[in-house]
């Protein structure tokens, strides 16, 4: 029988606990993307996470479950370069807020709605640590996310997968809550790496697969969650995994990805097999809306 879910009550010291967190985080300060995107103004497409998340929030199906939003600066000049990451000192300040949401509402199962890539970090940390050695990662995107501080691309949302592994800046790693080991990481969907990233996936033993490896049937992915030995699942959906010549969802467009259908396929096989305790939807970077929110704001009275 499903466990009923419940909504999170604080008073005082009184707690009471949340069997689903609904977590809305739009945080976009991870991605240096206005490059990739010539057809929208540069701080439309910086944000454009933001109303991504927004946007996932609004179609999302109804839910019972406790829903709660991360505060999210929209400041587009705090983007400073700290110790190689872009918005540092606004991450980290938003990377605390999620914390606190999230332990406050102590959820057994966490759905994050982003936002870019980095969404996960927070949520994944806190049920890995949650369910200690019993935890798998499986990371739906066209990259790897396994970038560090000192690479090229100041990007955290490229650094997203190895936070998760407890690798990255040491100030933002003692925040986390736990983490994951690479053995228990697996990446899907993957066609496209950053210099040396194809070395850095290997290094750290993290298992890919194509499309192609999965177009048919999931059972890669389940064989190889069977070797793990673990009973719960966490699974990050990057829209960019998606093949562009059906949907262009996200920022990346590197052709040959996997379909709609076959997506939703693999989390739900993932989901039947093993107990699926997080969940992530992430990358939306919705243009069309992007471009008529800037159509709109340039219409007189609709700001009187």
């Amino acid at each position: 029988m499903p466990i009923p879910e419940k909504t999170s009550v604080t008073s005082g010291d009184i707690k009471s606990e949340t069997s689903v967190l609904r977590l809305i985080y739009p945080q976009w300060q991870g991605g240096i993307v206005d490059h990739w995107m010539p057809d929208l103004l540069p701080e439309d497409a910086s944000k454009g996470y933001f109303l991504g998340a927004q946007l996932l929030k609004m179609l999302a199906p109804e839910s019972t479950a406790m829903t709660a939003e991360v505060p999210v600066s929209l400041d587009i000049r705090d983007r400073a370069v700290e110790k190689g990451i872009s918005a540092r000192r606004v991450i980290m300040k938003q990377t605390g807020a999620a914390l606190d949401i999230v332990r406050e509402n102590a959820p057994e199962k966490i759905v994050t709605l982003g936002g870019e890539c980095s969404v996960s970090v927070v949520p994944f940390t806190y049920l890995v640590a949650k369910y200690p050695d019993d935890v798998a990662i499986v990371w739906l995107d066209a990259h790897p996310d396994v970038n560090l501080p000192y690479d090229e691309y100041k990007g955290y949302h490229a650094m997203a997968l190895t936070a998760c592994l407890g690798m990255g800046d040491e100030e933002i790693m003692r925040m986390l809550p736990g983490k994951v080991a690479a053995r228990n990481a697996l990446i899907v969907g993957l066609r496209s790496w950053d210099t040396g990233m194809r070395q850095r996936q290997q290094e750290l033993g993290i298992k890919g697969l194509s499309p192609a490896d999965v177009a048919e049937d999931s059972k890669a992915i389940l064989d190889w969650l069977k070797t793990t030995g673990v009973s719960k699942v966490l699974v990050h959906f990057d829209l960019d995994v998606l093949d562009p010549a059906e949907i262009i969802a996200g920022v990346g467009v590197e052709p040959d990805g996997m379909k709609i259908a076959e997506a939703v396929r693999v989390i739900n096989d993932i989901a039947t097999h093993y107990e699926l305790v997080g969940l992530t939807v992430a990358e939306f970077m919705p243009r069309i809306a992007i471009r008529m929110k800037r159509m709109l704001d340039g219409l007189p009275l609709l700001k009187d």
